[in-house]
């Protein structure tokens, strides 16, 4: 069973950044695609961000130009920067892994931007 583990969450101010990472107990090139998820109490999960096995990146319209999804491949993680962070951004964000017709995520880790 994958297993993938978030990190990186924690409390900024306004205007800051957050580096947020996946790591996973497989290769993180194995997966076809990878994804980051945004979820606020009451809400579905947003995805924010996707890369795919290829390197392709996409983002969702409100994080575009503020995030930078990356692979790193020394620390096999999955990474999320996040910059110029405001309020809206604050949620459990997530990161999933498709693999082989399944989908494994993590438990998320906690991101409070303060006004």
């Amino acid at each position: 069973q994958v297993q993938l583990v978030e990190s990186g969450g924690g409390l900024v101010q306004a205007g800051g950044s957050l580096r947020l990472s996946c790591s996973a107990s497989i290769s993180i090139f194995s997966f076809k695609v990878m994804a980051w998820y945004r979820q606020t109490p009451g809400n579905e999960r947003e995805l924010l961000a996707t890369i795919t096995a290829g390197g392709a990146t996409n983002y969702a319209d409100s994080v575009k130009g503020r995030a930078a999804i990356s692979r790193n491949r020394g620390k096999n993680t999955m990474d999320l920067q996040m910059n110029v962070l405001n309020p809206e951004d604050s949620g459990m964000y997530y990161c999933s892994g498709g693999l082989g017709g399944s989908v494994s995520w993590g438990q998320g880790t906690q991101v409070t931007v303060s006004s």
